[in-house]
C-alpha cells in the first residue's frame, strides 16, 4: 500500500473509532522517520478556541523532532456519508511550510480521486519567496 493510501486509511480508521456516529474528522501525517501520526480537532465550548484537525499531528512531529513529508485531512458529514479530503487551510499550510515546500498534502477533489500536491504547488506564491533560502 502506498504512503498516500496508508494515510487515507489511517484517518478513516480514526474517524470510525472516535466518531462512530455523526460528523467525524481526522488527520494523518507521515514523517521522515517513517511514522504515521494522527489527530482530531478538540471539542471546545468556545468556537474562538477551535483548532484544525491536523494541528495535533503537526505538534506531535515537532515534539518528536521529525520532518513531516505527507499530510491528509479527511471528514465525513455523518456515519452514512462518503469521506471527503480537505485541502489544508491557509493556517495549516503555514504550519506545514515549516517543514519545507516539498511537503505533500492531499487536496480536495470533486471526483473523489486521492491526489497529493506539494505545498509549492498548492501555494506557488508563498510569502517566503521574498527571502533568500538561507
Amino acid at each position: 500500500m502506498t504512503i498516500e493510501k496508508q494515510l487515507y486509511q489511517a484517518a478513516i480508521e480514526l474517524i470510525e473509532k472516535r466518531y462512530p456516529t455523526g460528523w467525524g474528522g481526522a488527520a494523518a501525517i507521515y514523517t521522515e522517520s517513517e511514522e504515521v501520526l494522527t489527530s482530531i480537532a478538540p471539542e471546545v465550548i468556545n468556537a474562538s478556541t477551535e483548532l484544525c484537525i491536523e494541528t495535533g499531528a503537526i505538534l506531535e512531529a515537532h515534539k518528536l523532532g521529525t520532518k513531516i513529508t505527507y499530510s491528509i485531512c479527511v471528514v465525513r458529514d455523518d456515519e452514512n456519508s462518503e469521506f471527503k479530503v480537505l485541502t489544508p487551510c491557509g493556517v495549516c499550510q503555514e504550519r506545514l511550510f515549516y517543514f519545507g515546500p516539498d511537503v505533500k498534502a492531499a487536496i480536495s477533489s470533486l471526483d473523489g480521486e486521492l491526489t497529493y500536491k506539494t505545498l509549492e504547488e498548492i501555494q506557488p506564491f508563498h510569502w517566503s519567496k521574498a527571502y533568500d533560502n538561507d
